[in-house]
């Protein structure tokens, strides 16, 4: 059974950083397209970041780019955000998924697997 654990989210402000993990079972994750969504209220959910270890590529939204890094630990079958210089509007709920490479990576419709989120909370 392939399963999807989120960690690391919390409250923090305006400037400060956020690890998230997410933790995979039940697959090998160098073969999959692994990314972060995040969704707010009201909101559709967005791509944030994705990466494809077994070519090295990595993608990135335009407004997490020089702010955001996404890197796998395939040993470990984890996948993180590394969130730095947060700003108010990344607040959301942060979900990790796991999809074939091939499609699209920022759609959400390319994702097979998602986990149940983890709450990214910034104030200034």
């Amino acid at each position: 059974q392939v399963q999807l654990v989120e960690s690391g989210g919390g409250s923090v402000q305006t400037g400060g950083s956020l690890r998230l993990s997410c933790e995979v079972s039940g697959y090998t994750i160098s073969n999959y397209l692994m990314a972060w969504f995040r969704q707010s209220p009201g909101k559709d959910r967005e791509g944030v970041a994705a990466v494809y270890a077994a070519e090295g590529y990595t993608y990135y939204a335009d407004s997490v780019k020089g702010r955001f890094t996404i890197s796998q630990d395939n040993p470990e079958a984890t996948v993180y955000l590394q969130m730095n210089g947060l700003k108010a509007e990344d607040t959301a709920m942060y979900y990790c998924a796991a999809g074939r490479f091939g499609s699209y990576w920022i759609m959400p419709a390319t994702y097979k697997y998602w986990g149940q989120g983890t709450q990214v909370t910034v104030s200034s």
